[in-house]
């Protein structure tokens, strides 16, 4: 008899000892259909989805079930969308939203508005502000820690600086509201006039308040002027989350807005905002990829 096992029993038992011993096992909550991380590293910065384009047509049960498989920690519900989450909702409802999440391995981390603090219309403004609140108290009932807003415009008739000041302090007034249900507002940097970084800069100096932040928007003017860091470093201490648009495009520096994030320290969400797909999984799969490799983390 040879005393030596032949090259494929070698193999095999080999194969499943190292299976055995040294591949970790799925993340805590993670569905029986995901794999194994293998070589990735963790990150401390979290990967979630908004659903403004893809995702747009999705109920929860599907959104959950898509970012469980392709590993994505968190969503942003956009407003108006086929998820349903709407101030409309019944307390039911609302409470019926917040367990799909709480049971699942998924985060409700943000409610995604499109109201904004801009109007000269001062009746316009308060209800786009009460409109805010009640949106506020929404994200605190299913479970969400926070609500999306943006600048959207600058009104021609205006001054620009008096409209930079109006929006900051409308922030200061939601701010106080948010803080009082464990919410945080975040200012999306976001739309003609108000996208440069500077004046997000300036609407935050006024609304000055430690529940609002920004949300970084990965647009191409945050290039203009002094550049890129310049930019980021004006508003870096307020980041709370950030939008990105697809990876592989090459007119945005990625890897360094990951690094520079690195830096700072942020552990919160970075949010896939791209279009939608027919093998959306498949992309978003794709997408952590990218985002993985663009870390050192893969």
């Amino acid at each position: 008899m040879n005393p030596y096992p032949n090259r494929r029993a070698f193999l095999t038992g080999t194969a499943a000892l190292a299976a055995a011993l040294a591949l970790p096992g799925p993340a805590h909550g993670a569905g029986p259909s995901q794999a194994p991380d293998g070589f990735a590293k963790p990150s401390r910065i979290k990967l979630g989805m908004v659903t403004y384009n893809l995702g747009k047509d999705w109920d929860i049960p599907t959104l959950i079930k898509n970012c469980t498989e392709a590993r994505f920690q968190g969503v942003e519900l956009r407003t108006s969308h086929r998820h349903g989450v709407e101030v409309t909702l019944s307390a039911s409802a609302r409470a019926e939203v917040r367990k799909r999440f709480a049971d699942s391995p998924v985060e409700l981390f943000s409610l995604g508005s499109a109201f904004d603090y801009h109007t000269p219309d001062a009746a316009k403004l308060r209800q786009d502000i009460e409109s805010t609140k009640a949106y506020i108290r929404l994200a605190q009932e299913v479970g969400a820690t926070g609500v999306k807003v943006r600048p959207n415009g600058l009104p021609k008739e205006v001054p620009v600086e008096k409209t930079l000041e109006q929006i900051g302090r409308s922030l200061r007034e939601l701010g106080d509201f948010a803080a009082a249900l464990g919410q945080q507002i975040r200012l999306e940097v976001h739309g003609a006039g108000t996208s440069p970084v500077p004046r997000i800069r300036r609407i935050m100096d006024v609304a000055d308040h430690p529940s609002v932040g920004v949300c970084w928007n990965s647009n191409p003017s945050d290039l203009d002027g002094d550049g890129f860091d310049a930019n980021f470093d004006l508003v870096k201490s307020k980041i709370v989350e950030v939008h990105m648009r697809d990876l592989y495009l090459t007119d945005y520096p990625f890897r360094r807005l990951l690094a520079r994030l690195t830096e700072t320290g942020y552990s919160g969400y970075t949010l896939a905002e791209i279009p939608e797909s027919p093998d959306a999984v498949r992309v978003m799969r794709y997408f952590r990829s990218i985002w993985l490799a663009y870390q050192g983390l893969l």
